[in-house]
C-alpha cells in the first residue's frame, strides 16, 4: 500500500514530509504507549484507509468514520472491544496527528458486547495441569495462579521486582500502565530462587562474551548507559536465543515469548483431560486466587 503523508502537498524542492502511518508510530511513541497498541492502531488506521479506496484521512470525516465502524459491527460481525479499539485508533489519528476535531458519530450500528462466564479450573484441575508442566513454563504458570499475574506481566518481571525477603513481586506498567504489588506464593520462593541463580550463571557467560544486554524502558538506556548489561535488569525468565538488536548493535536477550508458554499450557490442559475451554488467563480466574494447590507440585532439579 503507498501510504499517504499528512496534510498539504508539498512545495517544489521541500523536504518530503514522513509518511501518515510513520507520523501515527511517531506520536504513538512520544507518548509512551506499548508496543501493542501501536500495532494495533496502525493496522486500524491501515485498514480505515483501505475501506475508503486509499483516501487520504484528511479528506474524510465523521460519515466515513460511521461507515467504516457499521461496517466492521454488521458485516465483519466484530465485538464491542474490538470496534471501540478501531474507533480509538482513528480518534487518535484525527486527533494527535491530523489536528482535527471529530464530532459526534450519532448512526454508527454498535457491536454488542456478550456477557459471557469465565472458565474457572477448580483446585485439582489446576494441580492436574501443573503437574504436566516443568521448568519456567511451571513457575510462570505457578505465578498466574499464585499472584494473580497476567501472562504478560509474568514475563516481564525483572530480577529488581521479585522481593524474597518480603515476599511480594512488583509488577511494573500492568494493566492500565500502572503499577502494583502482589504476593510471592511461599511454594514458588525455593524453585524460583534455584531457577535465577541458573539465570545468573547464564548473564554472567553472556557478559563474558561481550552480550548481556537487556531492553530499556523508555529513556533509562540514556539516562543510564550500562544498566542494560546489570543483572536486576535482566528478565526473571530470559529467551534461549540472544539477538542482535538493529538500532545498538547490543547482543541482547528477549524474555520468553508469550506463545511458548500459551502452548505448554495448552498441552497440559490436554494431557490432564480437562474438557474446559482453558487457557493462561484462566488461572486468574479462580476463586481462591491466593492458595496454591498441596500437596506442591516440586520443581524440577536444574542441576
Amino acid at each position: 500500500m503507498n501510504e499517504p503523508t499528512a496534510g498539504a502537498p508539498a512545495t517544489p524542492g521541500a523536504p518530503a514530509k514522513p509518511r501518515l502511518l510513520d507520523q501515527v508510530s511517531h506520536a504513538i511513541r512520544v507518548r509512551h504507549y506499548s508496543r501493542r497498541t501501536e500495532e494495533a492502531y496502525v493496522g486500524w488506521i491501515r485498514r480505515f484507509i483501505l475501506f475508503h479506496g486509499k483516501r487520504h484521512p484528511a479528506t474524510m470525516g465523521e460519515p466515513e468514520i460511521t461507515r467504516f465502524l457499521s461496517w466492521l459491527a454488521v458485516e465483519r460481525k466484530v465485538g464491542a472491544i474490538t470496534q471501540n479499539q478501531a474507533l480509538s485508533a482513528i480518534l487518535f489519528l484525527y486527533r494527535e496527528v491530523l489536528r482535527q476535531e471529530i464530532g459526534w458519530l450519532q448512526n454508527v450500528a454498535r457491536a454488542k458486547g456478550p456477557r459471557r462466564l469465565p472458565v474457572v479450573l477448580s483446585r485439582e484441575e489446576v494441580r492436574a495441569v501443573l503437574q504436566h508442566l516443568d521448568g519456567p513454563v511451571w513457575l510462570v504458570a505457578a505465578l498466574l495462579y499464585g499472584s494473580g499475574l497476567r501472562l504478560l506481566e509474568a514475563l516481564h518481571l525483572r530480577i529488581k521486582d521479585i522481593d524474597f525477603g518480603d515476599n511480594q513481586i512488583t509488577v511494573r506498567s500492568g494493566k492500565g500502565g500502572k503499577d502494583r504489588v502482589t504476593m510471592l506464593p511461599a511454594i514458588v520462593k525455593e524453585p524460583l530462587a534455584r531457577h535465577l541463580e541458573v539465570m545468573r550463571l547464564q548473564h554472567q557467560q553472556d557478559l563474558e562474551r561481550n552480550a548481556g544486554w537487556v531492553e530499556m524502558p523508555l529513556a533509562l538506556a540514556r539516562k543510564y548507559p550500562s544498566a542494560g548489561r546489570e543483572w536486576c535488569w535482566q528478565w526473571a525468565f530470559p529467551a534461549t536465543r540472544s539477538y542482535r538488536d538493529a538500532a545498538t548493535r547490543e547482543c541482547r536477550r528477549h524474555h520468553l515469548h508469550e506463545s511458548v508458554i500459551q502452548r505448554a499450557v495448552h498441552a497440559a490442559i490436554r494431557s490432564a483431560g480437562i474438557r474446559k475451554h482453558a487457557s493462561c488467563h484462566t488461572f486468574r480466574h479462580y476463586a481462591d486466587l491466593r492458595i496454591m494447590p498441596s500437596p506442591p507440585v516440586l520443581f524440577p532439579s536444574t542441576s
